[in-house]
């Protein structure tokens, strides 16, 4: 597989913030996702969830089902529990095609939630990571023995979110579990895009493409603002519009072969989600093209 292009639905309609995009039918979503040239489309809380149904919609637009992202609550439940409450979703994935799952644990997380700020966010003691590492290991070989890879997303807000954090949970988990590569989450926490790429190559199996506006994202760092209160204040956007080192990324994912999907959780009605997704789509094409 080469390097594809695809969109998250999170551009016209937010996952965690309903009320952004609320008015935009999905289909509205997959005709202008497609308008713009993307072939495949992540799965969002619009999407219907029956096979059938959901392979109808997509092929209406002629876009694949890339992938979908599943919480996770390992902290609190053990793997046997946590593949028995996967069961619908993976079972959904692989009935369309998908071969990649986009996971995060959520225990006790803060970014869906707009009071809250991200100092509040989990963290673990030292002495808790291995055995958090060993739960996801065990989930993404049952997954992978079903032909789904599991990708890890580190998320603003989560117990994965920081440098730290990552390179701890690489550590601690076993090859089955690869790293999904968000580079707007990544710079938003502090850490270096390209030094994660660089150093985790070999296990990046999916990537999330966005960039961070880097006003806005000093200010919610310095006034310990909301995850979503920074959204709304405009600090993702796509690649080429804020102050990520896209070229250097894709320079260390010159091997890389899988999906690149653009992100930017924006607010629609100040950020026109067809011309933020054209914009967004030309500069992939021009990174992924210069890939060497």
């Amino acid at each position: 597989m080469s390097v594809r292009l695809g969109a998250n639905p999170i551009i016209w309609s937010n996952d965690d913030m309903r009320e952004l995009g609320a008015d935009t039918p999905l289909e509205t979503c997959l005709a202008q996702a497609r308008q713009v040239g993307f072939e495949g489309m992540e799965l969002g809380h619009k999407f219907p969830r029956e096979p059938r149904e959901l392979a109808q919609i997509l092929g209406r637009f002629g876009l694949a089902c890339v992938s979908g992202w599943y919480s996770a609550e390992l902290l609190t439940r053990d793997a046997h529990a946590e593949l028995a409450r996967l069961r619908p979703h993976l079972d959904l994935l692989k009935a369309v095609g998908s071969t990649v799952l986009v996971f995060a644990d959520v225990s006790g997380a803060v970014h869906s939630d707009q009071r809250r700020p991200l100092s509040e966010r989990p963290r673990l003691g030292a002495g808790d990571w291995r055995d958090f590492g060993r739960r996801i290991t065990q989930v993404a070989a049952a997954t992978a023995a079903e032909g789904v890879r599991l990708a890890y997303h580190h998320h603003m807000g989560t117990v994965v979110q920081s440098e730290a954090d990552i390179d701890t949970l690489m550590d601690v988990c076993g090859a089955e579990v690869g790293l999904l590569l968000d580079t707007g989450h990544a710079t938003f926490a502090g850490a270096d895009p390209v030094s994660l790429a660089r150093r985790y190559a070999s296990r990046i199996w999916h990537v999330h493409a966005k960039d961070v506006r880097a006003a806005v994202c000093a200010r919610a760092r310095s006034e310990n603002w909301s995850f979503l209160r920074a959204v709304v204040a405009g600090v993702f956007t796509v690649p080429g519009d804020g102050s990520v080192a896209f070229e250097r990324v894709f320079h260390e994912l010159r091997n890389y072969s899988g999906w690149v999907i653009l992100e930017a959780e924006q607010d629609p009605r100040t950020a026109d989600p067809l011309s933020y997704a054209a914009l967004g789509y030309r500069n992939l094409r021009r990174l992924v093209a210069e890939m060497k």
